[in-house]
């Protein structure tokens, strides 16, 4: 299937060994651990929200199983609605998050071989 197009050689997926990969360059590895910083801290943000709902369905049983509307209870709202909806605040802080460290990355000159003007993709 992939063999079909001819606007390019196929090249077969094969492994790659790690050892032969080139160093990154300066920005690049300051923008990927920029990223993993802020994914951890947002993953770590996440999964307290999370198992805190066990836990205070064991130590604050009476309000957690105390019924709001439609016979939903408030363990259920917070594992259900709040978890969505803190799913999509995480998603837009990173994002937010990302863009403003764009934003003043290419403000810094670099000092690499390569500009960022010459890999930026339109």
């Amino acid at each position: 299937m992939a063999g079909e197009y001819s606007e390019y050689d196929y090249v077969a997926a094969d492994t790659i060994d790690v050892s032969e990969l080139e160093p990154l360059d300066p920005e690049t590895r300051k923008i990927m651990k920029g990223e993993f910083s802020t994914g951890i801290k947002l993953t770590l943000f996440y999964y307290v929200f999370i198992l805190s709902i066990p836990i205070l369905n064991w130590y604050a049983d009476g309000f957690m199983f105390s019924r709001m509307w439609g016979g939903m209870t408030y363990s259920w709202f917070f594992t259900s609605i709040v978890a969505m909806a803190m799913a999509f605040i995480i998603a837009y802080v990173h994002t937010t998050l990302y863009e403003k460290r764009l934003k003043n990355d290419r403000h810094i000159p670099t000092h690499s071989s390569t500009s960022s003007e010459e890999r930026r993709i339109n």
